[in-house]
């Protein structure tokens, strides 16, 4: 085979030059591929040529899977160091009015939803003055009202965190912002022996922000503490 220089001595002596810098650019190796099998009329087949297309998309397969592996790791530890922020602000309170402030403000902005409310359960009628000055943040209701709100029908036990999306116009939690909320967390907090339950719902504007299809370990340990807390204000 003989070797005579192209139109463009440049290109042929950069490509002598540095070799490989034409191996790992794949889109100049896509064309090159391309070229030799036209070269070589529609006759032939080029085993090698297929085997490296499979090759090539297997590759881009993997590589696809190892960012979403990365993404998905960041995205749980991003979420992990939420729930513990949250935590460690549920913690710092030295008193329930201050604890009541925090789950509205502080929390509610760590956790990034537009809503939080706090419902428990109760066998009294009359409502306490204490708990009308916060109920933009807590709620009292009936019993069973927890059960029937996460269940909304469904006859099984309510699982301690419950993700959903929705349209609702319910009032009774939401207030004014009820028009607004997309989408919400439910969590069934077990407030200890001879207690009625009590709920905290997380409400959100974003319909995507709680979906059925997302984990609930995380809430599910952020419950647990909250459930701690409360029975220590409670008790």
């Amino acid at each position: 085979m003989s070797s005579s220089p192209g139109k463009d001595n440049g290109v042929r002596d950069r490509i002598l030059s540095d070799p490989e810098s034409v191996l790992e650019d794949q889109d100049v190796m896509r064309a090159l591929i391309a070229a030799n099998e036209k070269a070589m009329g529609s006759n032939i087949v080029d085993l090698r040529g297929i085997a490296m297309e499979r090759l090539e998309a297997r590759l881009d397969r993997l590589e696809d899977t190892h960012r979403n592996v990365i993404a998905a790791a960041y995205e749980n530890l991003a979420g992990t160091n939420q729930i513990h922020r949250a935590v460690l602000r549920l913690m710092d309170a030295g008193r329930f009015e201050g604890f009541l402030a925090d789950l509205k403000g502080d929390v509610a902005d760590i956790l990034r939803v537009d809503t939080v409310r706090l419902v428990l359960e109760s066998a009294a009628q009359s409502e306490d003055p204490a708990v009308s000055r916060f109920q933009d943040v807590l709620r009292l209701a009936d019993p069973g009202f927890v059960a029937d709100y996460i269940m909304q029908g469904r006859n099984q036990p309510p699982r301690q965190v419950t993700l959903r999306q929705l349209r609702t116009d319910n009032e009774v939690l939401f207030g004014e912002k009820a028009d607004f909320i997309r989408s919400e967390a439910c969590l069934r907090l077990d407030l200890g022996t001879g207690r009625l339950p009590g709920m905290l719902v997380l409400g959100a504007e974003d319909p995507h922000q709680f979906t059925p299809q997302q984990g609930t370990d995380l809430l599910a340990f952020f419950s647990g503490v909250l459930e701690r807390v409360m029975r220590r204000w409670l008790g």
